[in-house]
């Protein structure tokens, strides 16, 4: 029996759902057969939650993760008596929240450092929030990323079998298709392999998505394709990389999730959120890899038109942690 990991899990920005997912998602009792769940955050936030929910757990105080004893029907938690949930309104955007927010990831990445976790597992942070409170960060991959001095981590979404990976992430649509360079392609689908790699892919079936409807048919529907993606595929397929592609993306995701390849490069932010979150929105996960440790995250914003409500479910939480377990054991980053 393998021994069970240490997944730490900051608990967000408590104006909105974070507290809840996390209280609600260790309300399962397989979770502590997977892992030791290490929660990083306040005791009133938690409270707070814990009376939202209505959940039975207690509360229990870490001193150090390496010696503490785990079990369902406690949180195991390390408060940082950082912010006071009563002077912080849910559903709003407070700078107070986004401070803490930000602080408790920095815990949670200290406690990696130092060999109390093996992975990390993020709950939800409000972007508005972050810039409010001047935290120089736009969101979790910039600032584990920078906080593990991996300037440019890797953003792949996980759902079912299909894993998804992405050229750009947050730009506008006009900067994002200017980034659809050969070099930038080319380097990227390196990267993937790479990526995959790290999972123990050795030889992964990479395909990547056409830009235009159609792929462009060939200049009739835009050129991106025939003068920037084409010429990256075929340099990288000499090197003996397996790539397909550019394929429409209105069939490569389909074929991709019966099969037919191990991961697809989408070439935009919403090209593959939309695929992979039709698949199945809950259990669709976000995975940041090409850091030292990895990290998995809900695929939701902080929800704050129901935060405080115990209406928001917590399957997202539930799979990231669960995927932050199965990764711990074999993750090496390649490349």
């Amino acid at each position: 029996m393998e021994t069970k990991k240490n997944i730490v899990i900051p608990i967000g920005d408590i104006a909105g759902v974070g507290p809840e997912i996390v209280v609600k998602a260790l309300n399962h009792l397989e979770v502590y057969d997977w892992c030791n769940p290490i929660v990083v955050g306040e005791r009133t936030a938690l409270e707070r939650a814990l009376t939202v929910t209505g959940l039975p757990l207690a509360l229990e105080e870490i001193r150090d993760a390496r010696t503490q004893e785990y079990g369902y029907g406690r949180i195991a938690f390390y408060d940082l008596k950082n912010v006071d949930a009563s002077q912080i309104e849910f559903g709003k955007v407070q700078a107070k929240a986004g401070r803490a927010a930000y602080e408790f990831i920095v815990k949670a990445v200290e406690l990696m450092k130092e060999g109390q976790a093996d992975a990390i597992a993020t709950s939800t942070i409000n972007k508005e929030a972050l810039k409010a409170a001047q935290v120089p960060y736009i969101g979790h991959t910039e600032m584990i990323g920078a906080l593990l001095a991996t300037p440019d981590p890797m953003t792949m979404f996980q759902v079912r079998n299909l894993k998804v990976f992405f050229l750009s992430r947050h730009l506008s649509l006009k900067d994002a298709i200017a980034a659809v360079t050969r070099e930038n392609v080319y380097g990227y689908i390196k990267r993937c392999c790479y990526g995959m790699r790290s999972f123990g892919v050795e030889n992964p079936r990479l395909a990547i998505a056409g830009l235009n409807p159609h792929s462009g048919e060939h200049g009739l529907f835009g050129w991106e394709e025939v003068e920037e993606i084409m010429p990256a595929v075929a340099q990288a397929q000499k090197e003996g990389i397996q790539i397909s592609g550019p394929i429409g993306a209105d069939s490569i995701f389909h074929l991709a999730l019966g099969g037919s390849f191990d991961a697809v490069i989408s070439l935009y932010h919403d090209q593959g959120h939309i695929a992979t979150k039709m698949v199945d929105f809950e259990r669709t996960i976000s995975v940041t890899i090409g850091m030292p440790y990895i990290r998995t995250s809900v695929d939701h914003g902080t929800a704050f038109d129901i935060a405080g409500t115990n209406r928001v479910s917590e399957l997202s939480m539930y799979e990231a942690i669960r995927l932050a377990a199965e990764y711990a054991h074999t993750y090496t980053v390649v490349g």
